[in-house]
């Protein structure tokens, strides 16, 4: 448990200085986070006897992060492509790649990269929006980032936290033993009160801060039980060991694959400034 605390407080600064700073800095550490997942992703499916297309995977990340980077009106484009690049390696080296193979790695590069780019691109949304706060001037695209990850932390804390004190009915016993109703309903109650209440002191909308927070509530669930399923299809209780005492950096950010593009679209549609 100490390693754990331990780990947590470093990641917790570490993710303070990466978002502050934006930039290249976040670019970096996105692209980096993006290659440790699907690492991770591609030896545990490996493991279980499926020819993921791990050099592919690589290629195809890289050129997903650098076209949400640079050229985000092409990530339209850019996505269905890569999964028809990625088909066709059952039909050029179906001697080691069967088609079953090439699916999984299509969604398994979709499912890991494009969170990961709706991060970046939502980092870098409406820099000249600041907000003055105790900790200095965010842009908007900064400040929507920390409720992301505020969110999605509150939403599994909560989870914890409540189904532990009063948690009796179980929520998905097959996919997730330790999950329960009451600890998924503390989730959605607290998180939808910790966002809404950022919201309040930022002087965003409030009700459409209220329904973010739901929504978190709700993604971030789902994220936790979507590795769940893949977990216990590929017979594995952690993804890696990068991250002492937590486990791999897919285990981290499952739920920040789900939560990172609800937010960045729901900012998209929604007028969170009131303008």
């Amino acid at each position: 448990m100490l390693v754990r605390i331990i780990t947590g407080i470093i990641g917790i600064a570490a993710a303070a200085f990466v978002i502050q700073t934006g930039g290249a800095v976040f670019a970096g550490f996105t692209l980096l986070l993006m290659f440790l997942a699907w690492y991770e992703f591609a030896r545990a499916f490996g493991e279980r006897g499926m020819g993921i297309a791990l050099f592919t995977g690589f290629l195809a990340l890289g050129l997903m992060w650098y076209v949400s980077w640079q050229k985000p009106e092409f990530l339209a484009m850019a996505c269905p492509l890569i999964v028809l690049v990625t088909l066709l390696e059952s039909v050029l080296m179906r001697s080691s790649t069967s088609i079953m193979d090439a699916l999984a790695s299509g969604a398994g590069i979709i499912y890991i990269g494009f969170p990961f780019t709706c991060l970046l691109q939502l980092r870098e949304m409406q820099p000249d929006t600041v907000f003055s706060t105790e900790i200095g001037s965010l842009t908007f695209g900064c400040v929507m980032v920390w409720l992301m990850f505020i969110g999605t932390w509150a939403s599994d804390t909560f989870a914890y936290f409540t189904g532990t004190a009063i948690g009796r009915h179980k929520l998905c016993p097959a996919i997730s033993p330790n999950k329960t109703i009451e600890g998924f309903m503390g989730s959605v109650i607290g998180t939808t009160a910790v966002v809404a209440g950022l919201g309040y002191y930022l002087q965003l909308s409030l009700p459409e801060m209220a329904v973010l927070g739901l929504l978190i509530a709700i993604f971030a669930t789902l994220g936790d039980l979507v590795e769940s399923v893949a977990k216990r299809y590929v017979r594995i209780k952690d993804s890696g060991n990068i991250i002492p005492g937590h486990g791999g950096v897919w285990d981290r950010f499952d739920s920040v694959l789900f939560t990172a593009p609800l937010v960045y679209y729901f900012v998209q549609f929604v007028n969170l400034l009131g303008k």
